[in-house]
């Protein structure tokens, strides 16, 4: 909090001496000092008042301030290690299949520019968040052999809502990491995404081998966490579960 400005402590000395002299026996029975004293008393608490106003104020701001500026650099945390993990990938399939490679940079782009411009953002299309998840699944169909069972199933039953950008990649993301990556055969991940009278609910399902991988919570999962209670403080819920071979989680959002 901000010290007491000038104009407030003298005006608080004149108070003082102000009451000095209403309680001095020679002026005491003034009745023009007490009308003064009581008017100056008003005006006293009147800029107190607006004072500490100005004070509570002023510390909210810094707080929602501090707020956004978190929010931005968790954004900025987002998926970083995707990319490098595909340029890797990339790296190696240049010399051996031109085409495919080409094809793959110009969806790791879209993908690059879609979170550096429009992940600043407050709120984007939830359409085109979709987007963002398609070409995410996507890029990973090219980049594995293996055959992967991919179901993503959506639901937008009213006009497109406004969502905080990058919200659901984090989920899908761990759903490759955690689970596909480390399976050799029959890996799946099953997506359902439903939109409907302001709410939102995104639930992502995948299978993962316990031997290999202990799906221990990482700074993604952190990540998504903290960006759910600075923008949807109140109106979110995220359950997730597992069993020895399954790992589910589901998100709710009001909007």
């Amino acid at each position: 909090m901000k010290r007491i400005p000038n104009w407030l402590l003298w005006t608080l000395l004149i108070l003082i001496a102000l009451t000095i002299l209403i309680f001095n026996d020679e002026f005491g029975d003034n009745e023009f000092f007490g009308v003064l004293a009581f008017f100056y008393f008003m005006l006293l608490i009147f800029l107190l008042s607006r004072w500490i106003f100005l004070q509570i104020k002023s510390i909210i701001r810094l707080k929602n301030e501090k707020a956004k500026t978190e929010l931005m650099h968790l954004k900025s945390q987002v998926n970083p290690h995707f990319f490098f993990n595909m340029l890797n990938n990339l790296y190696g399939l240049v010399g051996k299949d031109a085409e495919k490679a080409q094809e793959l940079i110009l969806q790791l782009s879209d993908m690059m520019r879609y979170s550096i411009y429009e992940g600043e953002k407050e709120t984007v299309l939830l359409s085109e968040e979709v987007t963002y998840l398609e070409n995410y699944i996507e890029l990973h169909k090219m980049r594995y052999l293996k055959i992967i069972d991919i179901q993503f199933n959506i639901k937008i039953k009213d006009n497109d809502y406004e969502i905080m950008p990058l919200l659901f990649i984090i989920l899908l993301e761990n759903a490759f990491k955690h689970g596909v990556e480390n399976l050799r055969k029959n890996a799946y991940v099953h997506i359902n995404l439903l939109a409907l009278n302001n709410e939102v609910s995104f639930e992502i399902e995948n299978n993962f081998d316990s031997s290999v991988d202990k799906h221990e919570k990482g700074i993604g999962l952190n990540n998504l966490k903290r960006r759910l209670e600075l923008v949807y403080p109140k109106n979110h819920k995220l359950i997730i579960s597992k069993t020895d071979t399954m790992y589910k989680a589901k998100l709710n959002i009001t909007l």
